[in-house]
């Protein structure tokens, strides 16, 4: 194979698997910063969703093409017509993107874009921590209902047991008040 061969693959692959894709998430998302906090998970999400929308542009664009012409087409180098067609999305959608801001390197990202930030927790230790809340409730819930225990013994379960949803409501009410603020 020799080297203009390898470079039309190359630019062809790219075409066909990233470039729309990328230019129309940068249109829609201009807000997405791939520097700074959270970067890596933001690459991560805008190379993932490059690859889907170019591969569903690319196939959208080639039922289209294969209904709407008579004779179909022929998706080669010698016959781009797919390949001009999403070089003419992806030129599009970065002029778009360049539009709404999406390629300046000095701004920004807007609040609350970043990582989801749950005050003390983060989303996964307070659902574990809820979790964990949860089970001791159904704990202790069984002990007061199967067991047969003295007075003092069921006052402790029954103070336990208020701690359990006392904590269980403020979690909630601190999560509510988290998604309320702007």
């Amino acid at each position: 194979m020799d080297g203009l061969a390898i470079l039309e693959a190359i630019a062809g692959g790219l075409l066909l698997f990233f470039v729309p894709g990328f230019a129309l998430s940068r249109a829609v998302f201009p807000e997405w910063r791939l520097r700074g906090p959270g970067a890596a998970l933001r690459q991560l999400e805008t190379v993932t969703l490059a690859f889907v929308l170019s591969v569903t542009l690319t196939v959208l664009v080639g039922v289209a093409l294969l209904d709407g012409t008579p004779a179909g087409f022929a998706g080669a180098w010698s016959d781009p017509v797919l390949e001009g067609i999403l070089a003419g999305i992806a030129a599009v959608a970065f002029g778009v993107g360049w539009a709404r801001g999406a390629y300046r390197a000095g701004r920004a990202e807007p609040a609350g874009a970043g990582p989801l930030d749950a005050g003390e927790f983060g989303a996964w230790e307070l659902d574990r921590e809820l979790e964990d809340l949860a089970r001791q409730e159904r704990r202790i819930v069984h002990a007061l209902r199967v067991r047969s225990v003295g007075p003092p013994e069921a006052a402790a379960l029954r103070d336990e047991l208020e701690r359990v949803r006392s904590r269980q409501a403020e979690l909630g009410q601190a999560r509510e008040a988290e998604y309320a603020t702007p």
